[in-house]
């Protein structure tokens, strides 16, 4: 035999494993269970004795060896059977096993589960060998046994033990159910070729971690996924713990799997209804906090962007805002963009009409047909020639086919039985198609803004005619006076808040005097500003009488007693170029401001009063010296009071824009509403400046002016 062969029987197969190979450290079990071993000649004495035999029976081999078995092991009652039993194994060399009651050193009894057979030697001899454990202790094996066997096949949670390469071994009737795969199909498998889906490698690395670190994995979030025999989609928890012999030895893993789909789908349901809630409560809070249509749209959009919707844009019949456009049942609908907005840049927020715009939509068109059958579109999945009838015109549609739209809806902004134009939403990058629980919950929230812009466009109505009303009333532009230069200003308050009464009035009296009043009639709206026209027109008719200023404001007071307990303020003064005083009288209204020629400005120390309609309270006339260059300034409280700073701080800080060198009266109205005045302000503001200037320059002027033919 050359070198070859015997290298060739040396190693054996290639496939073979050789003892040192082996772990050096016995079976667990059999140290478990402690079997004893005994041998017996022909004779039935003892000639072999292990330390499992010292350890059950009692007897050390010492006193074991060379007894008769019989005499050493067995009660005197039982001699006859067993030498019986013994003779019919030895002759026909069957074996027998049974349990038997053996007579241990101590006197005592105890139950053996006995296996004994006949053995033969290379001469021929025959012996006997009998190997015994503990009765109670094999039972009790026998029962965990039994017990484990039974826990793992009759329980309702899967179980899979997978070797230390991550092969199926065992897997319960549970497991199969739950992969919806048989055992055979599992057994010898590697994990991740029956778990193919890409869900399942993060379970394949927890478990060789488990492997590598012994640290079991428990009830780890849910895996969602399918398997190669069902496409329906299901989650699964699953734990992992590394399984070990008695001498730890890593034998593989135990993976226990519960399918949670049902729990899974129903904490999915609760986590979308409690999100559709949250969203319903923000919409209740951020939307129509103003009374603007534009405003509120934009309110819309950002609540539904980006939680709901991936693009929103809101647009309203442009016969709903504009009074003078009759809507149209047929042909195209004419729509004017108030919001668009977008989760991210997007070609979709594109195809949207940017704010502003007016687009007439064609009578196909999914926005032309919500507003005109008040009924919401839903589109859950776009195709063929959806997003044509969704975008204004097929450039339109191309950008929402390049930005990946999906899934559209169109909901009726409707308020008190009038639909007044739509919400209209989009999905591309959100891969959920919108479906009836999302149509829900857009209409409540395009219901709640609908009655927001329906309250802005009747209140914008009328403002604008109260606006109107007061701006009717109020002078045009000053008259050209005596000895005075005048400049003035009313501004409505700002936002999408009521106008004021707010007024002003310069009236020209006998004598070259002029007569100067500032009002403010408490309130707002219609009523106000109609009130208002009435005390300027008695304030026109008292000052033509050439009252004192005193006795205006009581002529007024009882005027303003018998309108409906309407309140008013005001400032009356009487300007003489030719005394070169000035006059004045004040029912509870804001100090004037004087700003003397080369002076400081300073406020009026005149008696305040009551304010007009208080009734029976008496007014008080105050004289002061107004010469050429001084100025003094009217205004209502709306130019002066905020609710961020105290009146004391804003009339210092009108006296501070007073303190300046002198410019035009024009340039000091605008400057003066500039820095006083904010976005927002909730007041209207009337503000009235007069400055005293030589009455020959006055006549010269008139004189200048005139035609060649009156001179």
């Amino acid at each position: 035999m050359d070198e070859a062969d015997r290298s060739s029987v040396d190693q054996g197969p290639a496939d073979a494993r050789r003892p040192e190979d082996e772990s050096p450290q016995p079976s667990g079990l059999m140290d478990l269970l402690g079997v004893a071993a005994v041998l017996l000649d022909a004779e039935g004495r003892v000639v072999l004795w292990s330390p499992q035999a010292e350890e059950l029976y009692g007897y050390t081999a010492q006193e074991a060896l060379g007894q008769y078995a019989a005499h050493l092991l067995v009660h005197t009652g039982q001699w006859d059977w067993v030498i019986k039993t013994f003779a019919d194994v030895m002759e026909s060399g069957k074996s027998w096993g049974g349990t038997f009651p053996i007579r241990c050193k101590d006197g005592g009894t105890r139950l053996v589960e006995l296996r004994n057979m006949r053995l033969m030697d290379d001469h021929g001899d025959f012996y006997a060998l009998g190997l015994g454990t503990d009765t109670p202790r094999l039972r009790q094996v026998e029962r965990d046994l039994a017990l484990s066997t039974r826990l793992v096949s009759q329980s309702p949670i899967g179980i899979a033990i997978l070797d230390t390469d991550l092969t199926y071994v065992s897997v319960n009737p549970a497991l199969e159910r739950i992969h919806g795969i048989p055992q055979e199909e599992h057994l010898g498998r590697p994990y991740r070729e029956v778990m193919s889906a890409p869900e399942f490698e993060e379970a394949e690395t927890a478990m060789r971690q488990v492997l590598r670190t012994g640290e079991p994995l428990l009830d780890r979030s849910p895996i969602v996924g399918r398997t190669l025999a069902d496409p329906e989609q299901h989650a699964w928890a699953i734990s992992v713990y590394r399984l070990e012999d008695t001498w730890g030895h890593v034998l593989g893993v135990a993976e226990l799997v519960v399918d949670v789909t049902d729990r899974y789908r129903s904490a999915r349901e609760a986590t979308e209804t409690r999100r559709r809630l949250a969203l319903i409560a923000d919409g209740a809070a951020r939307i129509g906090t103003t009374l603007e249509a534009d405003q509120t749209a934009r309110e819309l959009a950002d609540v539904v962007v980006p939680e709901f919707a991936d693009v929103a844009a809101v647009d309203v019949l442009d016969s709903v805002l504009d009074e003078h456009r009759p809507a149209t049942r047929d042909g195209p609908a004419l729509f004017r963009a108030l919001a668009v907005k977008a989760a991210y840049a997007t070609d979709a927020a594109t195809a949207a009409d940017p704010p502003g715009r007016i687009t007439a939509y064609e009578p196909d068109r999914l926005a032309t047909r919500c507003v005109r059958t008040g009924r919401p579109v839903l589109v859950p999945h776009t195709g063929g020639n959806d997003l044509s009838h969704i975008a204004r015109d097929e450039h339109a549609a191309v950008l929402l086919a390049r930005a990946g739209v999906h899934s559209y809806l169109a909901v009726p902004l409707t308020a008190r039985g009038i639909t007044l134009g739509f919400l209209g939403l989009t999905r591309a990058r959100d891969p959920r198609p919108f479906d009836e629980d999302d149509l829900a919950i857009a209409a409540e929230l395009a219901s709640r803004a609908a009655v927001c812009i329906d309250n802005a466009r009747a209140h914008q109505h009328m403002r604008n005619a109260a606006e109107t009303l007061q701006r009717s009333l109020l002078p045009t532009a000053p008259p050209d006076l005596p000895g005075l230069q005048v400049a003035s200003r009313y501004r409505p308050a700002q936002a999408a808040y009521e106008i004021g009464g707010d007024w002003y009035d310069v009236l020209p009296l006998s004598g070259d005097r002029t007569a100067l009043a500032v009002g403010d009639v408490m309130g707002s709206g219609i009523e106000a500003a109609a009130a208002m026209g009435r005390l300027r027109t008695a304030t026109t008719a008292f000052a033509g009488l050439s009252l004192d200023p005193a006795q205006v404001l009581e002529q007024l007071d009882s005027i303003t007693s018998g309108l409906e307990q309407y309140i008013a303020t005001c400032v009356y003064a009487v300007y003489d170029p030719h005394r070169r005083e000035c006059r004045i009288a004040n029912a509870g209204h804001l100090p004037p401001a004087l700003v003397r020629r080369g002076g400081h400005p300073q406020l009026l120390d005149v008696p305040t009063g009551a304010p007009l309609g208080v009734g029976g309270v008496p007014f008080e006339t105050t004289t002061f010296a107004f010469g050429p260059g001084d100025r003094l300034v009217l205004y209502t409280d709306g130019l002066v009071e905020t609710r961020r700073h105290s009146i004391d701080e804003r009339l210092d800080t009108l006296l501070h824009l007073l303190d300046t060198p002198a410019s035009p009266l024009e340039e000091t109205c605008d400057r003066l509403l500039a820095d006083l005045r904010h976005p927002g302000d909730h007041d209207d503001v009337a503000l009235l400046i007069a400055c005293a200037r030589p009455l020959a320059s006055h006549r010269a002027d008139l004189h200048r002016r005139l035609p060649r033919e009156a001179l």
